[in-house]
Order: structure tokens, then sequence, then C-alpha cells
């Protein structure tokens, strides 16, 4: 059984189609990439799936429930969490404070609680403060807790906004491009924490840039094009696909799996 399936979605914008007829499935316990050139659809279709657009045509199942146009809020509730191409921490908080204010999915004493500072408030607070702490070493991120979010390079942001995402305690974790600027050891560790994550029960599906990241971490790939599904399947299977490398000609060598492809 899948844990998300989409199902023939479509998104226009005046007259251009963004997202055409799309169908796929997500398997449980996996990491799936969405890959393709500029323009090709892939963050139209995770703004459909996270809820932040609705599509025109076609639907989303996550876990057994219909998510189509649900609010993003309402999305994330239900254990589908996502980040954003740019990062967007609080620039004011602490590292442990932002992965603090992703537990409020799962907080359920309410504002007046927390201002009362009632027990079960207090509680909450406690445990958020411990699970910021576990998830921040989880990332390798314990010994910058306590420093400005600011304070941090780019790759440890991007890590802190993997670290707040887990903190919601997703069942699946939409990333969209995880890898965009990091270094080849950044890579290499948000490969080994990608791992990792699967091996904690979340499921993964990542939009990336970086060919040689997507072929080693990913056990399928659905690769968009001018807003259609041209191929989908195992990274082998991918990579010899015509389809494919028509629609990447002149940029990545996906046989090769290096470098950053144009899309």
């Amino acid at each position: 059984m899948s844990l998300l399936s989409i199902e023939g979605v479509t998104q226009r914008f005046g007259g251009l189609t963004a997202v055409d007829s799309v169908s796929c499935a997500i398997a449980p316990g996996t990491i799936s990439a969405i890959i393709g050139p500029n323009g090709a659809g892939k963050t139209t279709l995770f703004n459909l799936i996270s809820g932040f657009q609705k599509p025109v045509a076609g639907r989303i199942v996550f876990d057994g429930h219909d998510i189509t146009g649900m609010a993003p809020h309402r999305i994330a509730a239900r254990g589908l969490v996502r980040t954003f191409q740019l990062v967007q921490l609080f620039p004011d908080l602490t590292a442990a404070q932002n992965v603090e204010a992703g537990c409020h999915l799962r907080g359920s004493g309410g504002l007046w609680a927390a201002l009362a500072r009632t027990a079960s408030a207090r509680r909450e607070l406690a445990d958020a403060a411990a699970t910021a702490r576990e998830l921040l070493a989880f990332v390798g991120l314990q010994a910058r807790a306590d420093l400005p979010a600011t304070a941090l390079t780019y790759g440890q942001q991007r890590l802190l906004e993997v670290a707040r995402a887990l903190a919601a305690a997703p069942r699946l974790l939409l990333l969209d491009e995880p890898a965009a600027g990091l270094n080849a050891l950044e890579t290499d560790h948000l490969a080994r924490t990608l791992d990792a994550i699967v091996a904690r029960g979340v499921t993964v599906l990542l939009i990336e840039h970086d060919m040689s990241l997507v072929m080693r971490v990913a056990s399928r790939i659905v690769v968009l094009d001018f807003g259609r599904r041209i191929a989908e399947g195992t990274p082998e299977e991918v990579q010899r696909d015509p389809a494919v490398l028509e629609a990447y000609l002149g940029g990545v060598d996906l046989a090769a799996g290096g470098g950053s492809a144009h899309a």
C-alpha cells in the first residue's frame, strides 16, 4: 500500500500548465526523488501535495485519506511535513528554540494553557526542549544548540530545518532541494542523515538538483519535464531511459551520477 498517492494531478497558471496529469505513488519506508529540468513543475507539485496550492484536477491521497486542497497546517498535522527551497528559520531564535517551534503541531494545551503555565503546558514545554536537543544531536548540531540560527553556516541551517521538520513527528517528509548550497562534505553528511531518518520510520520525498546525491539515496525516481511525468523507476532504470536522456541533453550525465543538473 502506498503512503502517498498522486492521481492525475493538474495545475494551471493562466495559459500555462505547470503540472499536467501527473500520477505516482510513494511507498512507506523509502527515499524517493523528483527530478527534472528547470520549469519541469517539481516545486509546484510539492506545493500541491502540501496544500499550498489547490490542483485544478486530480486528487492527492495520504495514508488513505483524500487531502486534496486541504489547508497546509491540517496536512502537516496529519503527518506530512515539508521544507522549502530557501531557508526559512526564525533568525532571532537559537537553534534549539527553532526546533522547539516545530513541536507545536504535537502540542495539545493551546495558547491559554501556555499563558497560564498549567502543569500540562509545562510538561509540553519540557518535552519540546528535550526533543529539540535529541534532534539536534541526531543531525549533528548538538554543539550549536544555544547559538542563534544566523550564527550557523548555510549547511548547518539546512540541517536545522530538517531537525525542525522532524520535530513535528512526520510520517512523510518532503525536502525541497536539501543539498542546495552544500559542499561535498556537507552533502555526504546529508546523505547519511537521510538514511538515518528512514531508519527512524519516516518516509522521505525530495526534490534535488544534485544527481550524485539522488542516485546514492533514492530507491525510486520520478522525472518531470514541462509538467508531465516522463519516467519513473529505479535509479538504474531512469539513467537508461531515452526520454530522460533527451530531457537532460546538454545537462548532467545521469549515468555518471555526477554534478548538478540544470533542473
